[in-house]
């Protein structure tokens, strides 16, 4: 998995203990979706962000804008390796 999805993932997973009856204790890891979306979605505007100033970081450029913002994002993200 892409180092950064697994920063996010890290983000939006709490570890959760719990004390039982007999006093034993327990742990759990509580993955929380809607956190890991806001993360990603922040992720990717953050990405749109700087390439928009002109900061692409692999400076590549093509014709058409939209493709080259999806193309940051792909590389930010490494999905497309």
């Amino acid at each position: 998995m892409n180092e950064r999805i697994e920063k996010i993932v890290e983000q939006a997973t709490s570890i959760v203990e719990m004390v039982g009856p007999q006093g034993y204790t327990s742990s759990y890891a509580n993955f929380d979706k809607e956190k890991f979306a806001l993360l990603l979605m922040r992720e990717i505007a953050m990405v749109q962000i700087t390439h928009q100033a002109g900061m692409d970081l692999e400076n590549k450029k093509m014709d058409d804008p939209a493709k080259e913002l999806n193309y940051a994002v792909i590389e930010h993200f490494g999905v497309g390796k």
